[in-house]
């Protein structure tokens, strides 16, 4: 390997090596304190690597390519995988237990998550996948005495490993047609002249290439809890440890957003009609079902959970516009990541509020009920929280609303007006249920249990974040223009 390979797989290092002190430091002195800052350090580390090779463009080997795209949702995920450890720490640290390991497979998990963005090969794809969802699975069961943390995991754990399954078994159909797992190579594969995709091609080639699709969209789906794989969302975010319900819903599905808008592009897959059509359907489900379902419920977790299958749902309408403005669907690139990087600053800042509740109660859920009255009893967090819903309704000033605003363009151009009709109306029932919580903030404070003073270290991250979503809504140029010219 040549210093320049080195170079772009810093931050990876950084972060393996910082699991390696923190699994020695465990072994030989058990401290929550010294664990936390180590996971911190580690973490401030691998994000100066990233900023260093911020406009570095390189291939490392056939598997990874580091390069402007990449090292962003990189960035954007260290970010909040650092945010998550201080979130982490006040939950934590009055909780019975060796909770050391907890900050070691946070750790693991953004490793994975970074893996994913760089991915360019289904080998790297399924061991960043792999090595993200290890570390998940026992951060979702890590409070091992409560049955429903347990249940969750072991959903999980079932339905992910089906999912990951039917992901290797269309990627290997489609191997079959093409003889590459190289994502660049696979619609070269699909047009040569022995494959031909269209209806001069072979009957078999076809039926491999429909069934292998199919199969990679509905092990995709999964992770993205894409409508109708969603069923174990909400049951997992549930029974998670409240910050790593922020993990799942930000970190864990954007990474694999990430991975997907790669395998998207590079391959072109946005040439293929039937695939195309999977992901109008897969829209238009999960923008319906996820704000439809979110609207009775009285959970947080839950309402977030259902929430960000709509979000997703969003998500695919840039994917979908992209193949017919562009011819190599690149114009997804842009709009999907500021849309993703908006939604998880966004998201972060809702489930650290739940975190913070779950602390103070000593109890894992958080209902409305236990943030009422918050506008009374801490005005500035309950100003962080609103902040937060308005910009997942997508109200003007916030992050969320110039997403949103950007996958509308997109849709109009592309001329997708049913696809637009449907996030219209999904947006009109997202503020309804948004707005529910809001409201119930401002009640009376006697029905809430909840005495809400999360330490400094958490406050200050969750204002940081809400300024950050409010920056990018009132002016989101600088972050379009440094998409725009990486991509």
């Amino acid at each position: 390997m040549t210093g320049t390979d080195f170079l772009a797989l810093s931050p990876i290092i950084a972060l393996a090596v910082g699991a390696s002190v923190l699994l020695l430091q465990i072994a030989f002195l058990r401290n929550l304190k010294l664990t936390t800052g180590i996971t911190v350090v580690t973490f401030l580390a691998c994000l100066f690597f990233l900023f260093y090779i911020t406009k570095l463009n390189h291939q490392t080997t056939p598997l990874l390519l580091v390069d402007p795209l990449s090292t962003f949702f990189s960035i954007v995920f260290v970010l909040c995988a650092c945010i998550t450890t201080f979130i982490s720490y006040e939950y934590l640290k009055n909780r019975p237990g060796r909770n050391d390991e907890f900050f070691l497979l946070v750790v693991l998990a953004t490793m994975g998550s970074i893996v994913l963005t760089y991915a360019t090969h289904l080998a790297s794809f399924i061991l960043g996948l792999e090595l993200m969802g290890i570390a998940l699975y026992g951060l979702i069961a890590y409070p091992h005495q409560d049955d429903m943390s347990l249940e969750a995991a072991i959903k999980y754990l079932v339905l992910s490993g089906a999912s990951s399954a039917a992901l290797l078994f269309g990627f290997a159909l489609l191997y079959a047609i093409t003889g590459s797992l190289f994502f660049p190579d696979l619609l070269s594969g699909l047009a040569s002249p022995e494959v031909a995709v269209g209806p001069q091609s072979p009957f078999w080639a076809r039926q491999l290439i429909l069934l292998g699709s199919a199969l990679i969209l509905a092990g995709i789906s999964f992770k993205l809890s894409l409508a109708p794989f969603h069923m174990w969302t909400p049951d997992v975010y549930e029974g998670s440890p409240a910050p790593i319900t922020g993990f799942l819903a930000t970190i864990s599905k954007g990474a694999v957003f990430a991975a997907t808008l790669r395998l998207y592009v590079i391959g072109e897959f946005h040439n293929f009609p039937t695939i195309v059509t999977g992901l109008t359907i897969l829209s238009i489900i999960s923008i319906l079902v996820g704000n439809l379902l979110a609207l009775r419920q009285e959970n947080i977790k839950r309402l977030l959970a259902y929430s960000s299958i709509a979000h997703f749902g969003y998500l695919l309408i840039a994917l979908i516009a992209a193949g017919t403005l562009t011819p190599n669907g690149i114009s997804a690139i842009e709009p999907s990541a500021y849309y993703l990087a908006g939604y998880i600053f966004t998201t972060l800042i809702a489930t650290g509020l739940i975190a913070a509740i779950s602390s103070s109660n000593n109890e894992e859920n958080a209902n409305l009920s236990d943030i009422a009255g918050l506008f009374w009893k801490n005005p500035l967090l309950a100003l962080c929280l609103s902040v937060s819903l308005l910009s997942l309704a997508g109200i003007p000033l916030t992050a969320g609303f110039i997403g949103k605003l950007y996958i509308f363009q997109m849709g109009v151009e592309a001329g997708a007006w049913l696809l637009l009709s449907i996030l219209i109306i999904g947006s009109g029932i997202g503020i309804y249920y948004y707005l529910r919580l809001i409201f119930s903030m401002t009640t009376d404070p006697s029905s809430s249990r909840s005495t809400l003073a999360p330490a400094l270290p958490v406050t200050v991250s969750l204002i940081t974040l809400t300024i950050l979503v409010l920056y990018l809504g009132i002016y989101p140029q600088p972050l379009m223009e440094y998409l725009l010219w990486n991509t």
